[in-house]
């Protein structure tokens, strides 16, 4: 029955149109037994949703927008992945916007959402978004919106992250365990809420430990990589107060660390011990392999995407504001032993 559509379906099931339109998108109107009742019809007469169709007739576009800061990143990669394969199972559409860590971008790009193209946004903002009107702009359209990873603190939104702050401290007292004394942090960027929770982490931990905090081994990098070498490597080659061990809160600084090692022969974990925030596939594969937090990006971009289509759903009741937090992981591989 490869003509079936959903008249003949709910006839078939001696249910109403819209009861088995609202079945198979998994409405909380249904009930779980008329769920499976009428996905199993479905299966059997082999129905096909037309989501052109049914987007018309819900004036919905069958589309959501994902908006990142870079696609470079393991993480966001990752997260991608999650976020594509619940929006497939949604019968939705993806659209993907990259910021490219740049302000200006991701406020002409919320701009753009603000005209109702999409049924939802994903959000992760760029390093150097301190203005949060533009976001407060496209929350007041009435457009669902959920930020994952990188969010605004200054908005109470629904959020997806991980648990920056206890990984930050366990990543440096990781370090200080391995025998660091003089442990040295390298952040992105001074506005983004996991910049803060990691430093934060890492404060705390020498704070513990009655390690003093040293303001020159908390190094300020930014998008350009260039610049960041050379920042590393005026800190690596001080013959005084060189640190012994660093903390990078971000993959892309542990990259150029390694680099820096490599360059000024600083050798790696005898000389120098390295631990990072990565989802870098290949960390195990580096020489020395790299010691990680790693973040469940996969579950985070699924949570993120499957929040995001209960709200466009109408399956959030209430004022409720969900924050879903998801543990991350501590690899230790060759680079801090």
């Amino acid at each position: 029955m490869s003509n079936t559509n959903l008249k003949k379906l709910a006839e078939e099931l001696g249910l109403s149109i819209s009861s088995v339109s609202k079945a198979l998108r998994d409405s909380y109107e249904i009930s779980a037994e008329t769920k499976k009742r009428v996905l199993a019809m479905a299966e059997k007469m082999n129905y096909q949703p037309n989501p052109f169709a049914s987007s018309l007739r819900r004036k919905k576009s069958v589309t959501i927008a994902v908006v990142i800061p870079e696609i470079a990143n393991n993480f966001f990669a990752l997260a991608l992945d999650g976020i594509q394969m619940v929006a497939q199972q949604k019968g939705y559409h993806l659209l993907t916007y990259l910021t490219h860590e740049d302000y200006k971008n991701e406020e002409a790009t919320i701009r753009h959402l603000q005209g109702g193209r999409v049924d939802g946004v994903l959000i992760s903002l760029c390093r150097d978004t301190e203005s949060i009107h533009h976001l407060v702009s496209l929350h007041e359209t009435g457009i669902p919106m959920v930020f994952f990873d990188r969010v605004p603190e200054q908005m109470d939104c629904p959020t997806v992250t991980t648990d920056d702050y206890e990984s930050g401290f366990k990543a440096t007292e990781h370090l200080i365990n391995a025998g660091c004394k003089k442990i040295a942090c390298l952040s992105l960027s001074n506005y983004l809420s996991i910049t803060h929770k990691r430093m934060k982490g890492y404060e705390d931990a020498l704070k513990k430990h009655a390690i003093k905090l040293d303001p020159k081994l908390v190094i300020q990098c930014n998008n350009d990589n260039e610049n960041n070498l050379n920042l590393i490597k005026n800190m690596l080659s001080a013959k005084k107060d060189r640190p012994d061990g660093i903390f990078a809160t971000v993959e892309k600084l542990a990259i150029s660390t390694y680099y820096v090692c490599n360059d000024i022969k600083l050798k790696i974990p005898q000389q120098i011990k390295i631990i990072s925030f990565s989802n870098l596939r290949t960390a195990s594969l580096l020489s020395p392999s790299l010691s990680t937090i790693t973040q469940p990006a996969f579950e985070i971009g699924k949570e993120s995407a499957s929040l995001l289509f209960r709200m466009i759903e109408k399956k959030t009741f209430g004022n409720r504001i969900d924050k879903i937090v998801l543990k991350s992981s501590l690899i230790e591989r060759n680079s801090s032993k």
